[in-house]
């Protein structure tokens, strides 16, 4: 295969893993006589272009890095946190409401759960993660490890019989 093909494949690998999410736990309930409790988990996607817009627009109106974010210290993560906890469940808000209308009428709604309903360790931690998710770079490792293991591929064991 040359070159072009390689990223082609890359790229389409990328997308894919994009779009499936990133998974995280919202609230947990206690019902009562129930032994088992209830975990309401969310999926954030990559939003529309209007929706990676307008997280672009927060996050460069926050002023931090990604690079800063991943190097804070407990102390300026809870500061981060006290100074821009409303921009950053809005910009988990437009990962959970992808579509024109539900942008429009739930986001408000969303990010009022979210900051209500979700747990403080995972709200920086989600927006470093999808910070990640919103480039490709993030995932060329991924892809290489998953080309390791691709079963059109023919295993060591295999090359001599091709069985």
């Amino acid at each position: 295969m040359d070159e072009n093909t390689i990223r082609l494949i890359e790229k389409e690998g990328a997308e894919a893993l994009l779009d499936t999410g990133l998974s995280v736990p919202l609230k947990e309930l206690h019902l009562p006589f129930c032994k088992k409790s209830i975990h309401l988990r969310v999926t954030m996607r990559r939003p529309t272009l209007a929706g990676q817009i307008r997280i672009a627009r927060e996050w460069l109106a926050m002023g931090v890095t990604s690079e800063e974010m991943w190097h804070f210290s407990k102390e300026k993560e809870m500061r981060f946190l006290a100074d821009h906890g409303k921009k950053i469940s809005r910009m988990i808000a437009y990962t959970l409401c992808r579509g024109w209308i539900s942008r429009h009428l739930f986001v408000g709604l969303t990010a009022w759960v979210v900051r209500n309903w979700m747990e403080n360790k995972y709200l920086v931690s989600v927006i470093k993660k999808f910070v990640g998710l919103m480039g490709t770079d993030s995932f060329t490792d991924i892809i290489k490890s998953a080309e390791a293991v691709n079963p059109m591929k023919l295993r060591k064991s295999q090359k001599k019989k091709g069985s």
